[in-house]
């Protein structure tokens, strides 16, 4: 493993770190009387979000904010498996779980723009741990190691 691969899954690893310490934490709020620190007025406002139908899994009681634990505990197993393998398997794995990641933002951010009309700042910088996760899990993927052309 050269440093820059190096360099990319610690990365990778802070990355998933933060995204799972913000997601336990709106999970936490969730299932207790703790204060949501965020501001809860205006465009940014992070109760009408997270209490919003869309800040469940369905038609469920289970936070979204579960859904993100998930994610980023797959991702460091991921980013955990790159450092002990240079298998192009697990760069293309993550690369499609950061797609995968993306997608589901994209559809978030939607919703808290049109149909919520408020941002919550935590989903936003969750949102961007996932978009640097698939930028930096596509920097890795460009330079996996190539097959030597046989001559």
């Amino acid at each position: 493993m050269n440093s820059g691969d190096r360099l990319l899954l610690l990365f990778l690893t802070a990355t998933g770190i933060a995204g799972l310490g913000i997601a336990l934490y709106l999970t936490v709020v969730h299932y207790s009387t703790l204060p949501l620190a965020c501001s809860s007025s205006g465009i940014v406002d992070c109760e009408r979000v997270l209490s919003s139908p869309y800040g469940m899994i369905g038609a469920t009681s289970v936070p979204t904010s579960m859904a993100g634990i998930v994610w980023f505990v797959v991702s460091i197993g991921i980013t955990a498996a790159g450092f002990r393998s240079n298998a192009l398997a697990w760069r293309l794995l993550h690369l499609i779980w950061a797609g995968f990641g993306l997608a589901t933002v994209l559809y978030l951010v939607y919703v808290e723009i049109d149909r919520l009309g408020a941002i919550c700042a935590w989903c936003t910088v969750v949102h961007l741990l996932v978009l640097a996760t698939l930028l930096a899990a596509l920097y890795r993927w460009q330079l996996r190691p190539r097959e030597r052309s046989r001559q």
